[in-house]
Order: C-alpha cells, then structure tokens, then sequence
C-alpha cells in the first residue's frame, strides 16, 4: 500500500534570499579590495616603467656625452634598435614625460603616486 505524502522538493523563498544576501555581503566585502589591489598594481607598473625609461635616459647619457641639464627625445632612446623598443604606456592612461638627464622621468598621473623618489615631492 503506498501512503500519499504532500511533500514537495525545493527551496523555499526564504532559503533563496538568505543565499542572496549573503552572495551580496561577499560581493561587497571583496569588491573595494579588488579596487584598491588593482590601483596599487596599476602605480607598481608605471613606477616601474618610468625606472626603465630613467635607466635608458641614464645609459644613453653616458653613451654619447650627455651632461645633467641636457634634454632628451622620445627618438633618442624609443625604438627596435635603441635602448627601449617601444615607448611604455602607463596603466591608468596617464602620458610619460621623458625630462633632461639628470631629472627624472615623470608620469601625468602623479595624483595616484605614479612618481619615482619615494613620495617626497
């Protein structure tokens, strides 16, 4: 004899939005640590891009007898035969100035810290 049971399978409403809710409270505890890993990351690559170009500006310098003060172009030091093969783009979309030998190298986003030097000014 088979004795009817009214049971469904499922979820319910309430187990439903207690998955929701805490989806939403991971969500909005790892979403401001990607933004701010992603910043960090974004000023480690543009320090690290203007050390190249200071390094290519210092080598070159030496190379053809360069003095502090002496500016620099673009053509100098960019290219497949020179001393950087293509000119580094900074992540966060700012634009390199090369600067004279001597000076250093700088990047139009400094507001996000994307200088050499270490923070002073």
């Amino acid at each position: 004899m088979h004795i009817p049971t009214n049971s469904r399978s499922g979820f319910t409403l309430v187990e439903i939005l207690i998955v929701v809710a805490v989806i939403g409270l991971l969500l909005s505890i790892a979403l401001p640590n990607y933004v701010k890993t992603r910043t960090v990351a974004q000023t480690t690559i543009c320090i690290e891009n203007l050390t190249q170009i200071e390094s290519a500006k210092q080598i070159f310098g030496v190379e053809v007898g360069k003095k502090n003060g002496d500016e620099i172009q673009e053509e100098d030091l960019i290219g497949p035969t020179l001393y950087i093969k293509k000119m580094p783009e900074c992540p966060a979309g700012g634009k390199y100035d090369l600067g004279a030998i001597g000076e250093n190298a700088t990047c139009t986003r400094v507001d996000l810290g994307h200088k050499l030097g270490g923070g002073e000014d």
